[in-house]
């Protein structure tokens, strides 16, 4: 049967009807997964059209997932962050949504107070287990839309839960329907949806809920989770792992819209922010993360790595305060005693500071040349140097220059007799065995010391 699709604007066939396959084992997909190897990357060579919605959007889940990693966040800490972060999400509203936990009474005293913020974006959501108790707390709250773990894979069907496919899944939809009886958006958790078998199980379940959605007339969402960071977005990479493929299925086959459909990845295999934003390109609409990236093991995807990537695809930051990154990573530092990998990109000490010679030689010429963007106007933190045995002259000047705000005929260059006595200092530190790198109060008190009083 032939259709016309008003997306792709051509005549279609009608795809094949999925139904729910009851199997009495548990697919593990134990060629790829095997466990005691590296999980392999398998191909069928199936390509699928990028196909990006007409608006994407960014969730956040630091209050969930990324609480989960850290001590408790404290009231006063989950505020504050809330605010840089919607200071960060912009009029626009880029950043749709903030995920919360409501079981403790600090959770829910932050929910209340981030809520009386009174701003329409972030859009304070919840994260419950599947009662109604807990449905009844997220009412009480206000709370309009909450997530709701529903498990994918076989992994967690049988193994986890104890359960055969048929069993989960109506204990799914009697839990969907309970939200929607309390009059709760309900956003359904595809956890493990990489491991999943996604034609024989995922699919099956999601039209269901979309059957369900269009009865209630309520847009259920669906977020799938690569809960291992198994995903992998190679051109004609097999499923369960293709990201391409997980997100054109469950547009295709299941009939998720755009803007009900997330993706929420973690970071295991180093993929996670080029796993959500192909999301975006092949048709999700929300890709969710954490601030800095913090989460279970090796975290989740970081929100200003979206943030910068929806620049970077849209041409436009649509008002988002990108400098806000910046404040989070020293919130982070000050207030939480957070360790921010030093070379983090984007909110880590020396992501924009170069060490080596030459380098600070380019910079000293023209910034541009060994800088990612003008780091200043957008992020708020200028490039830099730091010294070592392998700054030379050019890389010492660079840093009185950096540190201490020197300009045009202020600069002081490589040629300046200070600068030699300051790297037959810091040479000889290194011959005597020094490893570290010099410290600005250590380098402040050299050039005292070797050049004079410098005015910042």
């Amino acid at each position: 049967m032939l259709r016309f699709n008003p997306e792709t604007r051509v005549l279609e066939e009608e795809v094949y009807h999925y139904t729910l396959q009851d199997v009495e084992e548990p697919v593990l997909y134990r060629e790829i997964f095997s466990y005691d190897e590296v999980p392999r990357v398998v191909f069928n060579h199936r390509i699928v059209p990028m196909n990006p919605p007409e608006h994407i959007y960014i969730s956040d889940t630091t209050f969930r997932d990324g609480q989960q990693s850290m001590a408790p966040f404290s009231t006063k800490q989950i505020v504050d962050l809330f605010d840089l972060i919607h200071r960060l999400s912009g009029p626009k509203g880029i950043i749709r949504q903030c995920e919360f936990f409501v079981y403790t009474e600090r959770d829910r005293e932050a929910v209340r107070q981030c809520q009386e913020r009174g701003y329409e974006f972030p859009e304070v959501t919840g994260w419950i287990r599947a009662s109604r108790r807990d449905f009844q707390l997220v009412r009480e709250m206000g709370i309009k839309e909450t997530g709701i773990l529903t498990s994918a894979s076989d992994y967690h069907i049988f193994r986890k839960l104890n359960k055969k496919r048929s069993e989960a899944m109506e204990g799914y939809l009697a839990v969907v329907k309970m939200a929607l009886e309390e009059g709760i958006l309900p956003r359904c958790h595809l956890e493990d949806i990489t491991r999943a078998d996604f034609y024989g199980f995922v699919v099956p379940f999601v039209l269901e809920l979309m059957k369900l959605a269009d009865e209630a007339k309520v847009p259920i969402k669906v977020r799938a989770c690569d809960t291992l960071g198994y995903g992998v977005t190679y051109p004609g990479v097999a499923m369960p792992r293709s990201v391409k493929g997980i997100i054109h299925g469950l547009r295709t086959y299941s009939g998720v819209p755009a803007e009900q459909l997330e993706w929420h990845g973690h970071n295991d295999f180093y993929r996670g922010v080029i796993n959500a934003t192909t999301a975006w390109l092949y048709g999700c609409g929300v890709a969710n993360g954490t601030c800095l990236g913090i989460g279970e093991r090796t975290g989740n995807t970081p929100i200003e790595a979206l943030a910068i990537e929806y620049a970077a695809l849209r041409g436009t930051t649509d008002g988002m305060d990108l400098s806000a990154v910046t404040e989070i990573a020293d919130y982070f530092k000050t207030e939480m005693n957070h360790c921010i990998p030093a070379n983090q990109p984007y909110v880590g000490a020396d992501f924009n500071v170069t060490r080596a010679g030459i380098h600070a030689d380019g910079l000293y010429k023209d910034e541009e040349i060994y800088n990612i963007f003008d780091t200043t106007a957008i992020l708020n933190r200028p490039a830099g140097v730091a010294v070592t045995d392998k700054s030379g002259l050019s890389g010492i000047s660079q840093w009185i220059n950096f540190h201490y705000g020197l300009e045009g005929d202020a600069r002081i260059t490589k040629d300046h007799e200070g600068v030699a006595r300051i790297r037959e200092a810091v040479d000889k530190e290194y011959a005597d065995g020094r490893v570290t790198q010099f410290s600005d109060a250590e380098m402040e008190k050299l050039v005292t010391e070797l050049i004079g009083p410098i005015g910042r």
